[in-house]
């Protein structure tokens, strides 16, 4: 098992961006998604199986951050300053 983690910001998204992927149904600024999973495949079935507007064709576009939960890891700091 491993946690998958894939982070998606549109802070400064605009316009000549056109092929950049857009990882949720919403109008956000920035996703995260942290899934417990024995693949990046099954991490991908549960989110589009869970009802909550991602995309999941969009976010198997970006590279997960993967960590084995064998050990222990940071899973996830954030630092706003806006």
């Amino acid at each position: 098992m491993q946690l998958y983690i894939w982070r998606h910001n549109r802070k400064f998204h605009s316009w000549s961006m056109f092929g950049e992927p857009c990882v949720h149904q919403s109008m956000y600024t920035d996703a995260v998604a942290i899934i417990a999973a024995e693949s990046a495949e099954q991490a991908l079935q549960l989110l589009a199986g869970s009802g909550q507007g991602w995309l999941p064709e969009e976010l198997a576009r970006l590279t997960p951050t993967v960590l084995p939960l064998t050990q222990p890891a940071v899973v996830f700091q954030e630092v706003r300053c806006e």
